[in-house]
């Protein structure tokens, strides 16, 4: 059974990357799903779940008669982190870099705000470890990508809001390319840690505000960076 789901993601994230790749053409037909499974050398039962997964994050349709066919990008999930990841692996536009920081713009200074508020001492306390490692990624002693996430998310999981908390795996799976993009831009390898370290101060003073208004600059700055390039 374990080793079936196994062949069923294989095959959900090969035809998925060939997808967002160009491979198969938007509104033309995909192979049959008998031919799938001799082209990739899976059983029906798995082709047939991987399609399902497909149409799911509304990459595909797939109808009797009608076979598969691949459905425009405004149908598919972008909040997927699947199907975020595929766009990624594709060598994604700048466009899509800038969308997805006006993104965190709607969403990340007001989860500073929040924390501010709500975050309780657990909560801070987490924040503050990934400061800290963001500072020993400055020594080589931490992976600065990993710091830099940690502590973006810390912050959405202390704002106390449900809704961004389901984010957090959507943030960190675009994070991943957009900082290593602006990072690169800059001509620096790891994030600004006492910009960092001023957002934390604000949120561990209640100082929503300034919380907020940290972020934004912080913000700011990344999208100015993607812009400049396009």
């Amino acid at each position: 059974m374990k080793q079936a789901q196994n062949l069923t993601q294989q095959l959900t994230h090969k035809l998925g990357l060939a997808i967002v790749n160009g491979h198969y053409p938007v509104g033309e037909g995909m192979p049959s799903e008998a031919n799938l499974c001799a082209e990739f050398e899976v059983s029906r039962s798995s082709t047939r779940e991987a399609v399902k997964m497909l149409s799911a994050k509304g990459l595909v349709s797939s109808r009797p008669k009608q076979g598969i066919k691949v459905l425009p990008e405004s149908n598919w999930n972008m909040f997927d982190t699947d199907v975020l990841s595929w766009i990624l692996q594709s060598k994604p536009s700048l466009k899509l870099l800038k969308e997805f920081t006006q993104v965190r713009f709607a969403i990340e200074p007001l989860a500073a705000e929040l924390a501010a508020k709500n975050a309780t001492p657990k909560q801070l306390q987490n924040i503050e470890k990934a400061l800290n490692r963001m500072a020993d990624a400055e020594d080589g002693l931490d992976d600065p990508l990993d710091a830099d996430i940690s502590f973006h998310n810390a912050i959405l999981e202390a704002s106390g809001n449900r809704f961004f908390l389901q984010l957090t795996q959507f943030i960190s799976t675009a994070l991943r390319v957009s900082i290593r993009y602006t990072n690169h831009i800059k001509g620096v390898k790891n994030a600004d840690v006492n910009a960092h370290a001023l957002i934390f101060q604000h949120i561990k003073s209640g100082d929503s505000e300034g919380a907020k208004t940290c972020v934004s600059e912080v913000l700011e700055e990344a999208l100015g960076l993607i812009e400049s390039k396009l």
